[in-house]
Parts: structure tokens; sequence; C-alpha cells
């Protein structure tokens, strides 16, 4: 008998159910274009590894499960340190009420979860957004999960996202805090919760605000704007006082078109008599101990506004 014939519509993982939908049989099942991953999954034999066609199959072959931790995170788009951002590991969840997780290759999880902390995306039952980042304060030093945070609470912006609300909100995640009291990693969501701001575009700018609270200097305003209007040039932090603008510039600031946006966005501040200081990667790769430095030399030399000075601290 022939056992190895392959059937159109078989170019990922699948279920035993999905199987015979497609009306393959036991003998092909068993055959080498196939191979069974666990218990009622299987794979082309030939497949090439991808997580979202991987974590749909394997949410599809646990029913009540949902997909968790750093797969979620992956999936999510979510801010994770290089050596798990290509991490292959796939988590699962269960309610505790449910038998855990048992599957070759797959890091089952019992958990209290709530149902506005689990939700449907396309073919994935997936922990929300709010709810990773919670799963993840075990696994990850504070520095990221402060980084992921400042992600889940930005103010997106319409016209380069499609959508207008931010993931979470700093009162919606300590509500989510609060009632998982007993969680292993809560202590550290708590100390991630008082040092996250709304206002950072991307972990490097959460990173450089930290290295700065790290070298004594005072907490700098986000997403400045030169004046109050909703055009106006804006820095990415810095201090109105003393006129001091901030600026990280990543990898996307070396097209030729948003280099030219990005000094002209640098001379209105310098027109109007702000210090301008850039930081790139390669500040960001020195853990931004530089660019602390520059920032202390700028205020100390810089102009302060005794209007809006009142209170303002130097950290110098």
């Amino acid at each position: 008998m022939e056992t190895n014939d392959e059937l159109p519509g078989t170019t990922a993982p699948f279920t035993l159910d999905e199987a015979r939908a497609a009306g393959l049989t036991p003998a092909q099942l068993r055959g080498k274009s196939f191979a069974n991953v666990s218990h009622g999954l299987f794979r082309p034999a030939e497949w090439d590894f991808d997580l979202l066609e991987a974590a749909r199959a394997l949410c599809a072959a646990t029913p009540g499960a949902w997909i968790s931790h750093s797969t979620a995170a992956r999936l999510q788009g979510l801010i994770l340190p290089p050596w798990l951002a290509e991490s292959d590991e796939l988590h699962l969840s269960k309610p505790r009420r449910l038998p855990e997780v048992r599957r070759k290759g797959i890091t089952g999880h019992t958990v209290v979860a709530f149902p506005d902390e689990v939700e449907n995306a396309g073919q994935l039952r997936i922990s929300t957004r709010a709810r990773t980042w919670l799963d993840l304060t075990r696994t990850l030093p504070l520095r990221d999960l402060i980084c992921i945070g400042d992600q889940l609470v930005r103010i997106p912006r319409p016209e380069f996202e499609d959508r207008s609300e931010p993931f979470a909100t700093l009162a919606s995640l300590r509500e989510m805090v609060q009632r998982h009291g007993n969680l292993q990693g809560v202590v550290r969501a708590r100390e991630a919760l008082e040092l996250m701001r709304v206002g950072a575009d991307s972990g490097p700018e959460t990173l450089l605000r930290l290295a700065m609270l790290d070298g004594g200097l005072p907490e700098p305003d986000l997403q400045l704007k030169l004046w109050n209007s909703p055009t106006a040039p804006s820095a990415d932090a810095g201090y109105r006082a003393r006129r001091i603008a901030l600026q990280y510039d990543g990898a996307h600031h070396l097209d030729a078109l948003q280099r030219h946006s990005d000094r002209r966005r640098d001379k209105a501040f310098e027109a109007a008599g702000w210090t301008v200081l850039t930081f790139t990667n390669e500040d960001l790769a020195d853990g931004f101990d530089q660019a602390v430095r520059k920032i202390k030399q700028a205020l100390r030399s810089a102009w302060i506004d005794p209007t809006i000075a009142s209170g303002f601290a130097s950290g110098t």
C-alpha cells in the first residue's frame, strides 16, 4: 500500500481532525510525507519552521489552552532582548482547573487567568499583550520589562498605525498586577510599573531614559514639543527649562528622506535657542554611558528659563 501520497493544502502543521477533513488516511499520516509531532498533531516532513503556523496548530490541537509567554510576545511584536527575540520556544498555558499541557517540545503552564487576559486573534487563542508582559515578569530582567511596558502604554500615531488607543494603560496594568498578588515575578512587575512612562517610541528611548536616571540625571520630559501644536517639531526627550532636546535616531533614520526630516526638526529647535543632542545605535551599544556624560555637560552649561525652572533639580 502506498503510504506517502501528498494531498494539497498540507503545507503547515495540522491536527488529526484537520487531516481527516482533508481526506488524509491513517496510512498516509504514517508515510514519509508527514511527521507526528505529538499526540494528534502532525506536520509535513519538509516543513520549514514557522512560529505562527506552529502556534495555530498547537492551539487547535489543545482545547482550552492559549499561546503565552515568549511565544505570545514574539507573535505580538513585543520588544524582547536578543537572547529571546529569535527563540522558537513554544509556550502554552491552561487554566489550573484543566490538566497540565504535556507535549513533546512544548513548555506548558497552568495559570490563573481572567477572561479579559486571553483573546482570539485570527485562528489563535493567545494571552493579551498586557498578560504576556505579566507572564514574562518571572523571566525577564527589570529593564526589559520596562521596555515592554513602555511599548504597551505608548500613545499610537494613527497616521502610521492601524489603531488609536494604547494596548494598555498604567492604571489597567496596575489593576492586573493587583489581582495576581501571588504570581511569581509580581514584585518585579510592581518595580517595573514604577519606572514605566508614557512617551517612549522605542526600546532604545526607554533604555536611554533609564540610563539617565541611573546616572543621577533629572527625569526628562518625553515627546517634548517645541511649541504647543500637533504639528510642532518634537524631541524624543528633553528639558524645556534648559532648552535641551534629546533625540535617538535608530537604523530607520539612515534613510535619506528621514535624515532630511530629522535635520529640519533639529534646525527648528536650534533656531529657537535649544541644544540638540542626537544619539544612535553606537550609544545604545555602550549602554548610553557617553550619552549620559554629554547630557550632564549640556545641563551644566545650559541657560535656565526662570519662568519654568521652579523645582528643577539639575542632578549634576
